[in-house]
């Protein structure tokens, strides 16, 4: 069995004693109601259009952080900076809609640079002064979160708190950002047709550009140069710098990618129109829910599309447990799943020593040889050797004669 099997393989298994866990949680706390609460629970996010919409459109922002942190794991790098850079990169993209009154498309590609610049300093740290990085994004996490918030409430244009709705509209809300259908409505990604597809306002083009990211990142990673030596620097950074790798570099640059993709995840969410930002006393959770899915994907892009669909999945349908269940209920199924979702890599190894992998190697000359032997070389015998320079001395010996 491949080993991508075994990673997909583990990953299920985690996912299924989560949800046996949360099963047992509810019937733990009403038995009657155990079995056609948890069932309603997994076909919720397919029971309605509407739904669906929604568990697409939190989707597309998890595969974004997922991305994040995934990506600084193939490079040998914890990024938990994500929540920073996930809020910075928000931040940017609504202060670009809202008073620099930019197209949609541009306010993705400043969240993408102002996640890129917050996540340049924790790498900048570690290539320069080996601090390392979780400590150094986890402080960026709140640094970014209180600017933010600082900026919110403080940032005026013509005497009026510009990013506050009352800028706008009469409105006494002082504790979230605009509405950009009052702000800027051009800031809103397309919808294509899609909510009157799904019958719903959730639903836009994030999705789709979240996949078209993450196949890039794949790219990236598995067929250029570029990616190869950051993945030679996550292995083994000094024999990476024998080879001639710049490692100081690779990693400052894999920490701003890893940014960068954060800050276009919080650009996608908050300008989709549905959601305005809440000035915040705590970190969003979207950056820390972006560590399980790359723990679930086994740090593949490609499996960060799936994993990112599961976990919002989960998260919709877990609203249809209430009000038989508390809300409460809700939030241990979800964090038993994502937590068991740490043991994907363990599980991992476990199934490696039941299970036997493909271990050829393409490069063993051995296994290319052809199935018979060739026969081993004749000797020559000194005899048939040739011997042009003393036949003809006896030619002359001949004609001496």
């Amino acid at each position: 069995m491949k080993k991508g099997m075994i990673s997909v393989l583990a990953s299920v298994i985690s996912i299924l004693i989560g949800l046996l866990f949360g099963l047992l949680l509810l019937l733990a706390v009403n038995s009657s109601q155990a079995f056609p609460k948890f069932g309603e629970m997994l076909t919720a996010g397919v029971s309605e259009m509407p739904k669906l919409a929604k568990v697409l459109y939190q989707a597309a922002p998890l595969i974004m952080t997922g991305l994040a942190v995934a990506f600084a794991f193939k490079t040998g790098l914890f990024n938990i900076g994500a929540s920073g850079q996930y809020t910075v990169g928000a931040f940017c993209a609504l202060f670009c809609a809202i008073v620099l009154r930019m197209p949609w498309w541009a306010c993705l590609i400043a969240a993408f640079i102002a996640g890129a610049i917050w996540g340049f300093f924790p790498g900048l740290f570690k290539a320069l002064f080996n601090v390392n990085e979780v400590i150094t994004s986890i402080m960026f996490n709140w640094i970014g979160m209180m600017a933010v918030n600082l900026l919110c409430m403080n940032l005026k244009q013509g005497g009026k708190l510009v990013m506050l709705p009352i800028a706008w509209v009469p409105s006494p809300i002082k504790d979230r950002t605009a509405d950009l259908s009052y702000a800027n409505a051009e800031a809103i990604i397309p919808r294509a047709g899609l909510d009157k597809l799904f019958n719903s306002n959730y639903m836009n083009i994030s999705i789709f550009l979240a996949i078209v990211v993450a196949l890039i990142l794949w790219v990236v990673l598995n067929r250029t140069t570029f990616g190869y030596e950051l993945k030679a620097c996550g292995f083994n950074k000094n024999a990476s710098t024998y080879a001639g790798i710049n490692a100081k570099r690779n990693i400052v640059l894999s920490m701003m990618i890893s940014g960068a993709m954060a800050g276009l995840g919080g650009g996608l969410y908050y300008l989709a129109g549905t959601a305005s930002y809440n000035i915040q006393k705590v970190l969003l959770p979207m950056g820390f829910n972006g560590i399980s899915v790359a723990l679930l994907a086994m740090s593949n892009p490609i499996g960060c599309i799936f994993s990112a669909l599961f976990i919002s999945y989960i998260q919709v349908g877990g609203e249809s447990l209430q009000p038989v269940f508390a809300k409460e209920m809700i939030d241990i199924i979800i964090a038993v799943i994502i937590y068991l979702s740490a043991f994907a890599l363990l599980t991992k190894t476990i199934l490696s020593k039941f299970i036997r992998t493909d271990k050829s190697n393409v490069n063993d000359e051995s296994k290319a040889a052809p199935a018979t032997a060739a026969e081993p070389p004749k000797a020559v015998p000194e005899e048939a050797a040739p011997t042009d320079g003393p036949a003809k001395s006896e030619e002359k010996e001949d004609e001496e004669k």
